[in-house]
């Protein structure tokens, strides 16, 4: 890539990084073991949890959930409109039906005063996504969640670190689910992080991602039919040596999206917001224009100017699949989410991006007629 384009994004991963995992290379032991048993401490300890469970993706984390909460065909989950695509995914792998809900139009995370009316007898579950590092409006998603007895997964793939009211995301629901995909703060490549309190639940989740081998067994016995969603060691190595920054990394992150609202102060772009609740990890920079035509001229203006950007989420109910089998009409029936997915932008915010970088950015986009 030339020196000269600023990437959506690019992990951080430095030499100490890279010693980390050519010395676990080294030792031949590259599967789950030692390393990832490590990163599940230091992980459950920084989240104050109990249990975390290592996987091989955030898609992986999400489908155990659903599995060893026993979310089956037939059941209904109520899952947001705008998220990653995976988010739906998982609760079709498992044979249940999504039942979307629209989102906020200033926070982009589901909108809670929507879901009583999308709960039915076959309700069983919500996932709510902290969605691009902000979390969900959890104490009252809670509240609907024990009012008719369902089960909470959050998709918190943007948000390790972030909290909502000094609560860490991914620790409210029965499972929290992490990302650890090369746009996130920390990377292993292809990775994710099951968080739950639920001692027999994590248990489940260990011997699920291990082919069904019971955790506790000795010699091995298979007592579940099982998948191959395990970490490998070396994987789990380089996301510790990042881990040890961690704090550090938010920080920056933080420094940068403060100069982007400063800076940025174009009339027709909407910036992100908070709360004073919320501790956001601005895992991606979300800008909000008047159309989609609007949008589209910005992120050609910026590439021109060597400046990568890319949609920020997919509005689910609008993408062919789903709209194929559930017959939606996402623009009327969720028209939050919709305009988001059409009309927004995420931007370049990383580790390895320089102030300079963000104020040439914004001066761009102040610029754009």
């Amino acid at each position: 890539m030339s020196t000269n384009i600023i990437p959506l994004s690019r992990p951080d991963i430095n030499r100490g990084d890279i010693s980390e995992v050519a010395r676990v290379l080294k030792t031949g032991m590259l599967v789950q073991g030692i390393e990832v048993q490590k990163l599940e401490k230091a992980i459950s300890g920084f989240l104050l949890a109990g249990n975390c469970s290592a996987v091989s993706s955030g898609t992986a984390a999400l489908h155990l959930a659903l599995l060893a909460l026993g979310i089956k065909p037939g059941d209904e989950v109520i899952v947001p409109a705008l998220s990653f695509i995976a988010t739906a995914n998982v609760v079709e792998l498992v044979g249940a039906r999504c039942v979307f809900v629209d989102t906020h139009p200033i926070f982009y995370n589901i909108d809670e005063s929507l879901i009583e009316k999308a709960i039915t007898k076959n309700t069983k579950a919500i996932i709510p996504v902290h969605e691009f590092g902000l979390c969900a409006n959890m104490h009252e998603i809670l509240n609907i969640s024990e009012r008719y007895k369902l089960k909470v997964i959050e998709d918190a793939a943007c948000a390790l670190g972030a909290k909502c009211k000094n609560k860490y995301a991914g620790t409210f629901g029965h499972f929290g689910a992490f990302s650890l995909h090369p746009r996130k703060a920390i990377t292993s490549g292809e990775g994710g992080l099951l968080i739950t309190v639920d001692n027999e639940l994590d248990r489940k989740i260990k011997t699920l991602r291990n082919h069904g081998i019971d955790p506790d067994s000795s010699p091995i016995n298979f007592i579940m039919a099982g998948f191959n969603y395990r970490m490998t060691d070396f994987q789990a190595s380089l996301v510790l040596s990042q881990f040890s920054r961690f704090n550090k990394i938010l920080e920056y992150r933080t420094r940068l999206a403060e100069i982007y609202l400063n800076e940025i102060k174009h009339p027709g772009v909407r910036l992100p917001k908070s709360s004073p609740d919320n501790v956001h990890t601005w895992q991606t920079f979300h800008l909000l224009l008047e159309s989609e035509s609007e949008r589209n001229k910005l992120m050609a203006l910026l590439k021109s100017k060597g400046v990568l950007t890319n949609y920020g989420a997919q509005c689910i109910p609008a993408m062919q699949y789903y709209k194929k089998k559930y017959k939606h009409e996402a623009e009327n029936e969720f028209p939050n989410a919709y305009k988001t997915y059409k009309c927004g932008l995420a931007i370049p915010l990383y580790d390895k991006l320089k102030e300079k970088q963000v104020l040439f950015i914004s001066r761009i986009i102040n610029r754009y007629k």
